[in-house]
């Protein structure tokens, strides 16, 4: 079986027989599946008339437990988005109902972002639906496999130093 990918490698290997271009099939098919998974993920949650940023955002403060609240700073560090873009989000998350702001009265120049109830609600009804289609987005691998690349890619994250910043741990 051969994908996009290969065809890639195969004009390389025609055009440049002395270049080693394994390492662009590597990014390149993370690159094309993490599009994939993505366009996947967006359609899923236009079916609930929401953006993929939006569920992100609302998860990521349902995940944090009670008081599912975070600092606009802990968003922007989960997001990977600058904090001008944080900004903008929660302030259409909070026109919509889903999320609700407060200055930190300990620090006024900090902003604390909380789940409203309509909020988890609304992520409690969506969040078994999403689990279930991304488990169909990754239907191809089998279980081990799953795992084994999960293994893999997090052993690759952590190479590019993504990880945990101290703070954003319990």
């Amino acid at each position: 079986m051969s994908d996009n990918v290969d065809l890639v490698l195969r004009q390389w290997q025609s055009e440049r027989p002395d270049l080693d271009a394994s390492p662009m099939g590597v990014v390149g098919r993370i690159q094309r599946a993490a599009r994939l998974l993505e366009r996947g993920l967006r359609d899923h949650f236009a079916t609930h008339d929401l953006q993929l940023w939006e569920f992100d955002i609302l998860a990521t403060l349902r995940r944090s437990g009670p008081p599912y609240r975070l600092t606009a700073g802990a968003l922007v560090d989960t997001s990977m988005v600058t904090s001008g873009a944080i900004t903008n989000r929660i302030d259409r998350l909070a026109a919509k109902g889903l999320v609700t702001r407060e200055v930190d009265p300990d620090n006024r120049r900090s902003v604390f972002v909380t789940l409203s109830d309509q909020g988890r609600k609304l992520v409690d009804d969506i969040v078994d639906d999403h689990v279930r289609n991304e488990r169909e987005l990754l239907g191809a691998l089998d279980q081990n496999d799953q795992d084994r690349l999960a293994d893999l890619l997090r052993t690759l994250l952590t190479g590019l130093d993504d990880v945990p910043e101290p703070h954003s741990e319990p």
